[in-house]
């Protein structure tokens, strides 16, 4: 029997994180980088008590994760596959820097939005 392969979980992640970033990663930072520091957006716009109300919402966490979790395992997944076009080797170890730095970021971004709360 032939043995059963990982990848397509990786490369669902990655094309997840790909349209994602495709649909929402331009306005994010449109909105975040551009417009409300230049106060386009109003007045306290992007202000701490506004953004932690706003994070502590369900929907809000659950488009936060997805955002943070999605880019994060797109932006490993690129990164493991351009370690082969630049010449390294990409065995095990590569994989599970790759991955593994991917999995951190979406445990600490999992715990960090159960920490502020609903």
């Amino acid at each position: 029997m032939k043995k059963r392969s990982n990848a397509p979980v990786f490369w669902l992640l990655f094309g997840a994180g790909g349209m994602l970033s495709a649909l929402f990663g331009g306005a994010m930072v449109f909105v975040s980088g551009i417009a409300a520091p230049l106060g386009w957006m109003g007045a306290g716009f992007m202000d701490y008590p506004r953004m932690l109300a706003f994070s502590q919402q369900w929907f809000a966490k659950g488009f936060l994760f997805a955002a943070v979790m999605l880019f994060a395992w797109h932006a490993v997944h690129r990164i493991y596959h351009s370690l082969h076009d630049l010449g390294l080797r990409t065995g095990a170890p590569a994989k599970l820097a790759c991955y593994g730095t991917a999995l951190v970021i979406t445990l600490i971004s999992a715990a960090a939005l159960l920490a502020i709360g609903f």
